[in-house]
């Protein structure tokens, strides 16, 4: 299985690329692994609904752009469904039993994600309601899906 990660934006934080470069190093043992970041656009302090409409947009175009047709998409949606690290597990299981070899989970920027990419979503993933720096998603987004192989392979993992 493929698992990709696009998302909008570089993490400058150092901290933040050592936990994703080592849970990506482990998910190597499990499936083939990468991130996927797509250029941000500045959005102006002042910036009114429109112009964040089209920060969105032009975003989106990007992530749209790195989607392969046969993906199965997973948008992160504060709106989406909740699952447990369980559910995620047994979600990830089932995708590659139904023959989804590739999934690949979409993480927008700070303004969110534009309608045409909540549209080409197959499945639109919650971790809270509270809202998450797009850089630390990245780092929870890896480790449960770490978890999750780990959950799917019967292997310990903490609780």
């Amino acid at each position: 299985m493929k698992i990709t990660i696009i998302c909008v934006g570089k993490i400058k934080e150092r901290f933040y690329r050592d936990a994703i470069e080592e849970y990506a190093k482990r998910l190597g043992k499990y499936c083939k692994f990468e991130i996927v970041e797509v250029a941000d656009e500045k959005t102006p302090d002042k910036a009114g609904p429109v112009e964040e409409e089209q920060i969105k947009e032009k975003e989106a175009r990007r992530i749209l752009s790195k989607i392969k047709p046969d993906s199965y998409v997973c948008t992160l949606e504060i709106a989406g469904n909740a699952l447990s690290s369980e559910e995620l597990a047994d979600w990830m299981e089932q995708s590659g039993i139904g023959g989804r070899s590739q999934i690949c989970f979409v993480i927008g920027g700070s303004l969110g994600l534009h309608s045409s990419v909540l549209a080409r979503s197959d499945f639109a993933l919650s971790f809270s309601r509270m809202t998450f720096p797009h850089q630390l998603m990245r780092v929870i987004l890896s480790e449960q899906i770490y978890r999750a192989f780990r959950i799917i392979n019967k292997e310990p993992y903490h609780k």
